[in-house]
């Protein structure tokens, strides 16, 4: 789990995990948990005497929310608005290409897949030549194509989980 050394205003520094935000202004001092939501552990004090118990608080709430919460995803959600396609992320298509070795070119969509941790896969799904390119044929491949790219994501989105759950427990570990 990612971590940083901050200096309270009474000079104390203090490693907090990620997603814990210290908050001191005018007379709020404390901490802020950001993750699926947000939570404020307040000191109860301004100079920072409390800032200890309050971390551990909130600490113990942010590893509370990874065991139970899925981890957030960063993929793309939506079409860049260059996007020219009304075809959903992670696909592009029909991609035409002739090979040196046909006499017809043939159709296909591209797909990122996206893996945790790793670069993105690339898969093409088939649509046909152009004498077997039909509307039915091009739904039937986008349908797949669909498919294999909701499978990543959601493969996606477990590892991350795992991940972020294997980060936390070790944190945990360190004590």
């Amino acid at each position: 789990m990612k971590t940083r050394t901050i200096s309270l205003p009474n000079g104390k520094r203090m490693v907090v995990p990620a997603n814990i935000q210290r908050i001191d202004h005018l007379s709020t001092h404390g901490w802020q948990l950001r993750y699926g939501g947000t939570r404020f552990y307040s000191d109860g004090d301004p100079i920072g005497k409390g800032a200890r118990a309050s971390l551990r608080k909130a600490a113990e709430e942010l590893h509370a929310r990874i065991a139970r919460l899925p981890a957030p995803s960063r993929l793309q959600k939506t079409p860049n608005v260059n996007k020219t396609s009304d075809l959903p992320v992670g696909i592009n298509g029909p991609v035409l290409r002739q090979r040196s070795e046909a006499s017809v070119r043939e159709c296909s969509f591209s797909i990122s897949l996206p893996r945790y941790g790793r670069t993105p896969q690339r898969s093409s799904v088939y649509i046909g030549t152009e004498n077997t390119y039909t509307p039915e044929r091009y739904q039937e491949a986008l349908a797949r194509a669909k498919a294999m790219r909701e499978q990543a994501e959601t493969a996606y989105a477990r590892a991350a989980t795992r991940a972020k759950r294997a980060e936390s427990r070790q944190f945990l570990a360190r004590g």
